[in-house]
């Protein structure tokens, strides 16, 4: 039996490589499962344009209502809206994902109508970090992931924490992927 490191003829039926040490087979698993790696999700203040315009509209609500106004329903209708933009605004902020598992990219958008992306892990070319002034300010950044079977196919992981995190965690999986 030759060694498969070396290529030293050892023993039949030696479990380990007199001159290496390698193990000489190993026993294959019956099958391989994907496991989930990471989830990633954008940060709130992707969404802070949202959150702005509802506080202005409660704050606003909440002022008519102290000058105690002839009509207080025109208060409590602006406060009704800003809190109606909040939920929105977290709802959309929940139907955005990105999932990283031991085989693949996956990007899921959508929460009526949904949008699904798969990006194997072995198609990767290259992972790209950016971050802006404002993002690096409070520790956020994109990442976009390129694919080599196509020049046009991108992810991108639109304001995320610790993008420099994403992307080793996504470069760590592929590399073990290819091994």
């Amino acid at each position: 039996m030759r060694c498969p490191q070396c290529g030293n003829d050892t023993e039949q039926g030696a479990a380990f490589c007199s001159r290496c040490g390698t193990r000489m087979f190993a026993p294959k698993p019956a099958a391989v499962r994907e496991y989930a790696l990471a989830l990633f999700r954008p940060s709130l203040w992707y969404y802070a344009n949202g959150f702005l315009v509802a506080g202005v509209l409660i704050a606003l609500g909440g002022r008519l209502l102290y000058m105690k106004q002839d009509p207080p329903q025109f208060g409590f209708v602006l406060i009704g809206l800003g809190i109606l933009i909040i939920i929105v605004t977290m709802i959309r902020a929940r139907t955005v994902s990105w999932s990283l598992t031991s085989d693949r990219l996956i990007e899921k958008r959508g929460l009526i109508a949904s949008r699904r992306r798969e990006m194997e892990l072995a198609d990767i070319r290259s992972v790209e970090v950016t971050k802006r002034v404002m993002q690096r300010m409070i520790g956020l950044g994109d990442v976009t992931i390129a694919s080599a079977a196509s020049a046009d196919y991108a992810i991108r992981l639109h304001d995320i924490f610790d993008p420099d995190n994403a992307a080793e965690t996504i470069r760590k999986a592929r590399l073990k992927r290819l091994a």
